[in-house]
């Protein structure tokens, strides 16, 4: 509300028409009009020093007018919501109500400054109303509107209202419920036609009133919003694009600092080796900074495998960056790749499952929406790569359009060789990375390879470097499994593995490292912290009745159990009568003497001689006569006759299972 209370000394200081100048000068006209005895209109100051205030209606029109506008402040802050209300009615307004404001304002202030001049209100009322071609009551309601009004909210005070009473028309709840449900539908059925089926299920029902078809449709758009419409009509691709898109810098990052991972699924038939035709995906990373494809590879599915390859491929080239944007798809949030990240969440997470790729290089994973090109600006590229890939002559006749109804006149007439599309598609990477005059990033005109290859070389530009044992992290891949029970061996797409480490785990959970592509090759087998164990070499199935890889195999364990007898006795120094005497207490007992028991001794018998043989010579003979058993067994020892080399028949015999 404008100020309404004065004192003395205000209004001498405001200056106003028909009244004194001075402080005491106003005072004796108060006590002459006798001010101070009418009710409601004056009353004590409660400030020190007391005094009177006196209301605004006591003073002269003239004197009124002045000090509305002299003082046009609010008396406090309660108003300020109403004032808030007051503009925002305003700020709704069409643009031709808004400038009847201002006609109304301007009469109003004429008004007001012909009056503070010294005409009466009545006369300027008059003049005021014959220049605006209304009435001299519509000039006093304009002033009345302004009267509650600071100066500053006139004009959004005397903005017309044309509100009427009723807003809508009158209609019944299951008519607006049902017209309204029918219409907001992904179907999009058109408005006429809701509105014929909700008027015939009201004459069914009974349904009254009914208003026009018009006057349904502007209630509809006034209560619902169009953003709202969009949403149940069109769906929420749409009705997110209504929202602004968050727009990035890239400035900020160097080459190889963040990096982006998607697949594209080429509009194209290709013909495989075997004679399938199918369509490849294109799996691919692009630096951040300047836009470049830094390593791609086509495989006929998103998976883990080729995601592992791509990965390595892009170490090898360029280093390990630092960060990686890449979605929650399978293959990207597989434990092969993710595996062991904090802000992993896709499948059943588990304690014991092995670090992934990304998490082992020590790379920060950032996962975003599937599809969502704003996010991952790799998206962006494939689109670029439809037309220089997908409709280039090479793939004339195998182009597959990119709709179900956008299929060319020659589709599915060729089909592109497996050898053929990677080639071009290599080369049409190799022109989209070394095209000029790119505009977007940090490129400035130059291609996406120059920028890439300005920041790699400048001297604020740290990459890090792949170890020769981090290598083997995409060179293979992981995958958490048990060693069997026994003897530690590791079992794996049909295959058996071991090592003579791997008898330590034996029936614990250990991480190999494998190629899926040469599974005969050793595997590199690590526990669950991700530490060397071994190198697990195939162990491959033999025949039957394969002597040679029977003696081969009988080799390898005996060397095995021979190095096992050696460990053994290196570390049990002690025997076990050693043992005793030290563990025996006190001091242990001197032999007996007895009497010497002489040495037996042992003959040889070659053919119908017999020859005496030492003790220590009987055991070495033993010994060699042992594996020269041994030999014959084995069928390679020979004693030679008059009829030259044969086979003895005791190696028979033994061949044969006898003593």
């Amino acid at each position: 509300m404008t100020k309404e209370w004065f004192t003395a000394a205000e209004l001498a200081a405001a200056a106003l028409p028909e009244l004194p100048k001075s402080h005491v000068a106003v005072a004796n006209l108060a006590t002459r009009e006798g001010w101070q005895h009418q009710d409601g209109k004056s009353r004590k100051v409660a400030a020190r020093g007391g005094g009177w205030e006196y209301h605004i209606s006591l003073l002269p029109r003239t004197a009124q007018t002045r000090l509305m506008m002299l003082f046009a402040a609010p008396a406090n802050d309660a108003c300020e919501p109403a004032r808030d209300a007051l503009w925002q009615r305003y700020d709704a307004l069409p643009a031709r109500h808004k400038e009847i404001a201002q006609a109304r304002l301007r009469a109003v202030s004429d008004c007001m400054a012909m009056v503070a001049a010294g005409s009466t209100m009545q006369v300027a009322a008059v003049l005021i109303a014959r220049r605006e071609q209304v009435s001299v009551r519509t000039i006093f309601y304009w002033h009345e509107l302004t009267a509650q009004h600071p100066r500053e909210d006139w004009l959004a005070a005397l903005a017309p209202s044309y509100r009427s009473e009723r807003e809508w028309a009158d209609c019944h709840p299951q008519i607006w419920d049902c017209i309204k449900s029918d219409y907001l539908r992904p179907e999009k059925p058109s408005f006429s036609a809701c509105y014929r089926r909700v008027a015939a299920a009201a004459a069914e029902h009974g349904w009254t009133p009914l208003p026009s078809e018009r006057a349904l449709r502007r209630r509809l758009d006034a209560e619902v919003s169009e953003a709202a419409q969009i949403l149940a009509r069109s769906g929420r691709d749409r009705a997110k694009a209504l929202y602004p898109a968050q727009r990035r810098t890239r400035d900020h990052l160097h080459a190889m600092e963040a990096v982006n991972m998607d697949g594209h699924k080429f509009d194209v038939f290709v013909r495989m080796p075997d004679g399938t035709i199918t369509r490849l995906y294109l799996i691919a990373l692009q630096d951040l900074y300047s836009g470049k494809f830094v390593a791609w590879r086509l495989s006929d599915s998103e998976n883990k495998e080729t995601t592992r390859l791509v990965i390595g491929d892009m170490v090898e080239r360029f280093g390990i960056p630092e960060r990686i944007t890449l979605d929650n798809g399978r293959a990207f949030a597989s434990k092969w790749i993710t595996g062991g990240a904090p802000n992993r969440y896709r499948f059943k997470v588990r304690d014991e499952d092995p670090q992934g790729l990304l998490t082992a290089l020590g790379v920060e994973l950032q996962f975003t929406k599937p599809y969502s090109g704003q996010s991952k600006p790799i998206e962006r590229a494939f689109r670029d790569l439809t037309d220089d890939v997908a409709r280039h002559p090479v793939c004339a006749g195998a182009y597959t359009g990119n709709r179900p109804d956008a299929k060319p006149e020659n589709y599915a007439s060729h089909a592109v060789p497996l050898e053929v599309f990677r080639s071009h598609v290599d080369a049409m990477i190799a022109e989209h990375n070394a095209r000029p005059g790119r505009k977007g990033g940090s490129c400035a005109g130059r291609s996406f390879d120059e920028t890439f290859q300005a920041s790699m070389v400048a001297p604020g530009t740290i990459v890090r470097q792949p170890t020769a044992a981090q290598r083997s992290l995409w060179l293979l891949a992981s995958e958490g499994l048990r060693a069997r029970k026994g003897n530690g061996e590791i079992h794996i797409y049909g295959n058996r593995y071991w090592s003579k480490e791997l008898t330590a785990f034996a029936g614990r959970k250990v991480i190999v490292r494998f190629d899926p592509d040469h599974l005969t090759k050793p595997l590199r087998v690590y526990d669950l912290d991700n530490s060397l164990i071994c190198e697990a070499a195939c162990v491959e199935d033999t025949g039957f009745h394969d002597a040679e890889a029977a003696r081969v195999h009988e080799r390898k364990r005996s060397a095995y159990q021979k190095a096992l007898r050696l460990e053994r006795d290196t570390h049990a120094a002690l025997t076990a009568e050693q043992l005793a005497q030290v563990y025996a207490k006190g001091k242990p007992t001197a032999p007996t003497e007895t009497t010497p028991v002489r040495p037996a001794v042992r003959r040889v018998f070659t053919g119908n001689a017999a020859r005496k043989v030492e003790p220590q010579q009987a055991e070495e003979f033993e010994d060699r006569f042992a594996r020269a058993m041994s030999l014959v067994g084995a069928n390679v020892l020979e004693f030679p006759n008059g009829n030259g080399p044969q086979s003895t028949a005791y190696g028979s015999e033994k061949r044969k299972g006898g003593n």
